[in-house]
């Protein structure tokens, strides 16, 4: 069993991510989804990341670090998209972290200090011809740190869509989606 703290994208903390984090407590993880809006939502990614730049990222990336401090060290950190951010940070910071699942963005390890911590491992999905993931550096980004490190997977989903795996969103790809989580199912039930 493994402890997520999992953080939703520039869209906000929609039923989709909610349906998510039922999937892996269904397959006996407690998973914690902290609201890094405070409560707000977005109708599309746009709007969502013009909210996420007006209150500033480093105030996303806080506001993340801020839902970490009261739990244990020993977390999974993963995010959707802009949720990536702060996990990421957290994986590679945090004293303690077990693991990261970076869905659908990547960032260089360098942004936070690089490089990828020995032996932590992490899991990287995106869609092979996203415009977001595949055609903004973070396939890229993904490929090096998957260069950089024996303990990193990336798993690409052929299609063009971003946030597909959030069933709340028009984006939704039912059968990425599912092969997504049966991914990130098998990455938990492997570690230690």
């Amino acid at each position: 069993m493994a402890e997520i703290l999992l953080f939703h994208h520039a869209q906000g903390l929609t039923p989709g991510i909610g349906a998510f984090a039922d999937i892996l407590r269904h397959a006996g993880h407690v998973v914690h989804t902290p609201d890094l809006y405070e409560g707000r939502t977005f109708p599309t990614v746009e709007t969502g990341v013009d909210h996420a730049r007006s209150i500033g990222f480093d105030t996303v990336i806080a506001r993340g670090e801020a839902a970490a401090a009261s739990l244990p060290q020993n977390l999974v950190y993963a995010g959707f998209s802009l949720g990536v951010l702060p996990a990421q940070k957290l994986a590679q910071t945090r004293p303690g972290a077990r693991a990261a699942l970076l869905l659908e963005a990547c960032v260089p390890p360098e942004t936070f200090g690089g490089p990828w911590p020995a032996g932590r491992p992490v899991q990287i999905h995106g869609m092979d011809h996203d415009p977001s993931f595949a055609g903004e550096g973070d396939l890229d980004a993904a490929r090096a740190l998957v260069a950089a490190t024996d303990s990193a997977e990336l798993f690409l989903y052929p299609g063009d869509r971003h946030l597909f795996a959030d069933p709340s969103l028009p984006s939704y790809d039912a059968d990425a989606a599912a092969r997504l989580a049966a991914n990130v199912v098998a990455f938990l039930s492997r570690l230690r």
